[in-house]
């Protein structure tokens, strides 16, 4: 399947706007078919089949809001309008010719490519990888003030200690009881 645009970096900006998006862990990135979408109004529904934190595969649906300038859902849908991808795997391996491959990107590539452009922004890429961006939206969330319960719904943790991790860190400097007496 050949692309009508720079397929690479379309589906690059999806995957990684995506990943943000829902909060999601690699594995579940890259898991969903086009039949476990739904474009609506109000964004994009993402059915999870399966997760770390849901070996019996009882599934669960996240929305995905619509953004501005970074928006997973105009991101998801122009890279599926490229190359035409209308079922089986969302994302895939784009080769040399922009061609894209039937197969399902892996999830080792997910951790790779948020490496590669960690590396381009002139970042560490050994302190990179798929899991920063699921910690960037639930710290990112915390820090906007977002409830930890709302948080909860779309990164699907199971232990409230977890994922208050990430709250207390985006927290750390915030109503500090040092301030104002240095």
């Amino acid at each position: 399947m050949a692309c009508q645009a720079f397929c690479g970096g379309l589906r690059d900006r999806a995957l990684l706007l995506l990943c943000f998006g829902g909060a999601l862990r690699r594995s579940e990135l890259v898991a969903p078919d086009v039949a476990d979408i739904e474009f609506t109004d109000d964004g994009l529904r993402v059915t999870i089949s399966r997760s770390k934190t849901d070996q019996e595969s009882q599934g669960a649906t996240i929305a995905i809001i619509r953004g501005g300038a970074c928006c997973p859902v105009k991101a998801v849908k122009a890279w599926l309008d490229a190359t035409g991808i209308s079922e089986g795997p969302i994302f895939r391996p784009v080769r040399k010719g922009d061609k894209v491959r039937q197969s399902r990107l892996t999830a080792k590539s997910v951790c790779d490519l948020a490496k590669s452009y960690a590396g381009k922004l002139g970042l560490n890429t050994a302190d990179y990888g798929a899991r920063s961006l699921r910690a960037g939206f639930l710290t990112s969330a915390a820090r906007r003030g977002a409830s930890v319960f709302k948080m909860r719904d779309v990164s699907r943790h199971k232990s409230m200690e977890v994922l208050q991790g990430y709250v207390r860190d985006a927290d750390m400097f915030r109503d500090h009881a040092g301030a104002g007496l240095l």
